[in-house]
């Protein structure tokens, strides 16, 4: 086997080489019927590769509305859970459905909206923080659309403050 596949390289690389020498060996008069071609800036400029979407396909920012991207809790208690809606609103001519809503950890909770949201309608989603750790937080919430491969993320902000320890009685 590793016979065949020397000759063969061998073969192909001798074929190539008496080609090339060919090449330079035609007389001038043959080589002029070679013409150049300059490549536009089309042709040369790089392949720009796309974030998450399809050409032709539609992002959720051209299908919904939201409120606000980033809502910021501002300072809570240690062990004290808080809830944010998020307004999301139908732009489009057509019902949009939320396959999906989900958080980057497990201390974020959206709730998932059930009902298609209606051609000019709202729905809220509803996201719940519990606040366990103390300290700065940002999470995400990502929502997926049906039909529609882009994520729309959304965002909740906030610090936690240490709950105080009860003071001992003297």
């Amino acid at each position: 086997m590793k016979k065949i596949v020397l000759f063969t390289a061998a073969f192909v690389i001798t074929v190539s080489a008496m080609a090339q020498l060919n090449v330079k060996k035609q007389p001038a008069t043959q080589k002029a019927n070679v013409t150049k071609v300059k490549p536009t800036a089309a042709q040369t400029a790089p392949v720009q590769a796309t974030t998450a979407t399809t050409v032709g396909q539609p992002s959720p920012d051209d299908v919904i509305k939201i409120n606000t991207i980033k809502y910021d809790f501002g300072k809570i208690k240690q062990g004290t859970p808080v809830t944010y809606a998020f307004e999301i609103k139908n732009t489009s001519s057509r019902p949009v459905v939320v396959e999906n809503s989900y958080a980057s950890c497990g201390c974020t909770t959206p709730e998932k909206i059930v009902e298609p949201i209606a051609p000019g309608a709202s729905a809220k989603l509803k996201v719940q923080y519990n606040a366990a750790n103390a300290g700065a937080f940002t999470k995400d919430v990502h929502i997926k659309l049906a039909g529609i491969t882009q994520e729309k993320v959304v965002q909740i902000t906030g610090e936690v403050i240490a709950a105080e320890a009860p003071k001992p009685a003297n």
